[in-house]
């Protein structure tokens, strides 16, 4: 989410008269904005994705609810020691949250374990969940005002609190010990953003955490409708159900639980409902990296949503042998039952097949979240035109060749209104000043305007003091954050994004190894020539994750060679920021040059990062990934430096296995790490395994080559300030497609089928 005083207060439209309110009080805004504390309530794109779209769907007028968690400690605080991380809780709710409004009377029990009995109701069997544990969910609004609209949709977060009649029932018996623990881990639930889940406890609350956050909403979704309606038949025209990723797809046996079990609907009416009022989005790209529940963990936490999955899945197969016949692997690839060795009847999976256990394959069963998600909504969504081709030719190609009407895409956006008007006020001043209005603050596209100026010499001064003043705030706080001087002369080359071997940060520091070896060996006059670089990077490694954290120490190793060495001087600096957060990115992303989205092809199902900085006037240094694709359809090639293999090349390079032919500057570079030239000589041998000649999964040597031609084409249009300037400006004015504005609208008339529903003055 960000800080949210400086959006809010922009959007309400009184930032001068708050301004000066505050300036009567002896405050200065500028100064009181920076003391707000990010709120620690999501991680990476996918989190500032949704905070965008809560934002657009604001400022469109559209009537819209989000849900989510309030983790007590968000992710956690990233803390460098001697170059490795450390990680920390963030404490960010310890002197409360003021733009939260607690609602004590919105709490609804949230029920786990227990067993499911079978009872007689009117002469009818009825299924009765008896839980083992319950807890309370408490409701927690955070208003979201839209810009240049009365209209404040509501972000309604759950935090988990200890039932009060068991914790009452533990005081009343002298059980005080017993009662403090078991508050204890009912908040536990909300505690902490992505708990580690490598072990069993950890996936359990993991389950806890979506199936808490499912519960809730819905509970609260059913109340607000039966409050107005009293007909379920009214149920899709009055609400739609959005799955961003699979995260909450837990919704759909959740929802069938309550129709069929609270409200006594028949199976087929829920199921008809259901189907009707869900819709889904996947950021996924590859078919690994779908999200799957083991069947033991999920039958001991909610044994009675593993009997509506499993009764999903009968039916849909029952379904599948209709269209399709008995076309046994394909039913196992589309089946939301995973088959595994544990025994389970076979016709739970294929029920054509009478009687017997299956015990041949694999070790485990499981529900495959992605496939429940897929049969039960509407429609499919990719997040960029690349993504949804690589969905419907391979991810989910069973599904699509079933129903092709369900697939469709809509490219991630983000608000203008963040990061430009928020995070880059003078960009901001100067874009109104120049299309001669402040309309596109609501109506991107008219950055459209921008290329009528892009030759103009006045334009051209006025956009480099910008860029220069947005660079001094950055330098700044690179000093103050590190103690490392920067130039302000030298191009400010950024990569920040979660640390990942696919995001490909090691390929930028080899990229920034080369650059160091070759400047070492250069003649004093040839050094002239060298185009001065400040290197950031910054970003987060989950805290299992080895290689990443591994590549976060090489940055710091390579940064204090290079930073120490009195011969490269001002000609490179490497800086790596702790604790990237949105705060952080509204100083980086103004001030950086150039900015580096290094994804192997086929990898990043849309990015918006490269959004961000492309509305800011910053120039890409891309592979064609994700939504890069459809920015050079709007930029031109020119504007921009593609490299790398592309996505269809990207299988049959991998084939040739140790055969691939890599340059001989990334064997140097490489052998450079593996031989001790930055130290930690055995600790970084894991790493430049991974990149070896037939491990090199990623490609970083296969596209060395090309990503070091890139880097030589950026360096050769810096040194032309007016080449660079109209490229910048070009990118800017081809920004507009990529608002969230544009997304929420396409799925607003096309997903949810919901017209605006704009407040009266």
């Amino acid at each position: 989410m960000g800080r949210s005083l400086s959006n809010s207060v922009i959007n309400l439209g009184i930032q001068d008269q708050y301004a000066e309110a505050l300036s009567q009080l002896g405050f200065e805004f500028e100064v009181l904005a920076e003391q707000e504390g990010d709120a620690a309530l999501g991680n990476g794109g996918l989190a500032r994705l949704s905070a965008c779209q809560m934002d657009s769907l604001a400022t469109l007028d559209y009537p819209a609810w989000g849900y989510g968690l309030r983790y007590e400690y968000g992710l956690f605080r990233q803390v460098i020691v001697d170059g490795f991380q450390h990680e920390q809780p963030d404490y960010w709710l310890n002197f409360g949250n003021p733009w939260e409004i607690e609602r004590i009377h919105v709490t609804y029990e949230v029920k786990f374990y227990g067993t499911v009995e079978e009872v007689d109701m009117k002469g009818e069997k009825h299924k009765v969940w008896v839980p083992g544990e319950t807890v309370e969910a408490v409701a927690y609004d955070n208003p979201i005002p839209g810009y240049g609209t009365r209209n404040t949709i509501n972000l309604r977060l759950w935090a988990a609190k200890p039932s009060n009649q068991f914790d009452l029932e533990a005081y009343n018996t002298g059980d005080y010990i017993n009662s403090v623990v078991n508050r204890q881990r009912a908040e536990t639930i909300s505690n902490v953003l992505y708990p580690d889940d490598r072990s069993h406890q950890g996936k359990e609350l993991r389950l806890k955490q979506q199936y808490f956050f499912v519960s809730a909403s819905l509970q609260d979704i059913i109340r607000r409708f039966k409050e107005a309606h009293s007909n379920f038949d009214e149920l899709p025209d009055k609400v739609a159900l959005h799955l961003n990723d699979t995260h909450p797809s837990l919704s759909i046996a959740e929802i069938m639980r309550i129709l069929i079990d609270e409200e006594h609907l028949s199976w087929n009416k829920a199921w008809d409902l259901v189907c009707k009022v869900f819709s889904f989005t996947t950021h996924t790209v590859v078919a690994e990296g779908l999200e799957k529940i083991p069947v033991d963990l999920l039958g001991s936490l909610l044994p009675r949503h593993l009997q509506i999955l499993y009764e999903i899945n009968f039916n849909f197969m029952e379904e599948l042998k209709k269209r399709i016949g008995l076309d046994y692997n394909r039913s196992s690839r589309m089946s939301i039952v995973e088959e595994g060795a544990v025994k389970m009847p076979i016709y739970h999976i294929f029920p054509w097949i009478s009687g017997g256990f299956n015990t041949t394959a694999g070790s485990l069963i499981n529900i495959r979240m992605a496939n429940l998600s897929i049969v039960c909504s509407h429609t499919v969504n990719g997040v960029s035109k690349l993504h949804l081709d690589t969905l419907k030719m391979r991810t989910f190609k069973d599904f699509y060749e079933l129903w092709p009407e369900k697939f469709q895409f809509k490219t991630n956006g983000v608000t203008q209104r963040r990061w430009i008007v928020v995070s880059n006020p003078s960009l901001c001043a100067l874009i109104s000043k120049w299309l001669g209005t402040e309309a596109w603050v609501r109506n991107a596209d008219l950055l459209t305007g921008l290329r009528d100026h892009v030759d103009n010499i006045d334009f051209h001064q006025e956009w480099k003091m910008v860029k220069k003043v947005n660079k001094m705030r950055l330098a700044e706080y690179i000093e103050a954050m590190s103690g490392v001087k920067v130039s302000l002369d030298a191009m400010f080359d950024v990569q920040v994004k979660r640390i990942h071997e696919y995001k490909r940060q090691l390929l930028n520091i080899l990229g920034i190894i080369h650059r160091y070896d070759c400047i070492k060996n250069m003649d004093k006059n040839d050094r002239r020539k060298v185009v001065p670089r400040v290197c950031i990077i910054g970003g987060k490694a989950a805290p299992g994750y080895e290689m990443a954290k591994k590549i976060i120490k090489l940055c710091h190793a390579v940064a204090e060679k290079i930073n120490n060495d009195t011969d490269i001087g001002d000609l490179l600096k490497l800086v790596f920021i702790p604790d990237y957060n949105v705060s952080v990115a509204e100083l980086v992303i103004p001030g950086a040059d150039l900015s580096q989205h290094l994804s192997t092809a086929g990898h990043e199902a849309s990015g918006t990062g490269s959004m961000k900085f492309l509305m800011n006037g910053c120039l890409l240094l891309a592979t064609s990934d994700g939504s890069t694709v459809e920015i050079v359809e709007e930029i031109g090639l020119d504007n921009l430096f593609l490299f790398g293999a592309k996505v269809q090349e990207v299988a049959e390079l991998r084939e040739k296995g140790s055969t691939l032919k890599v340059p001989l500057q990334f064997a140097r570079v490489l052998r450079m790490v593996r031989e001790g030239y930055f130290g930690y000589k055995d600790y970084f041998k894991s790493l430049c395994d991974t990149v070896e000649i037939g491990n090199d999964f990623y490609l970083l040597g296969h596209d060395f080559g090309s990503y070091l031609e890139a880097q030589a084409a950026a360096d050769k249009a810096f040194v032309d300030p007016e080449k660079w300037m109209k490229m910048s400006i070009l990118s800017v004015a081809g920004s507009g497609r990529f608002s969230s504005d544009r997304t929420i609208q396409e799925y607003a008339q096309r997903t949810w089928k919901i017209d605006p529903c704009r407040c009266p003055l």
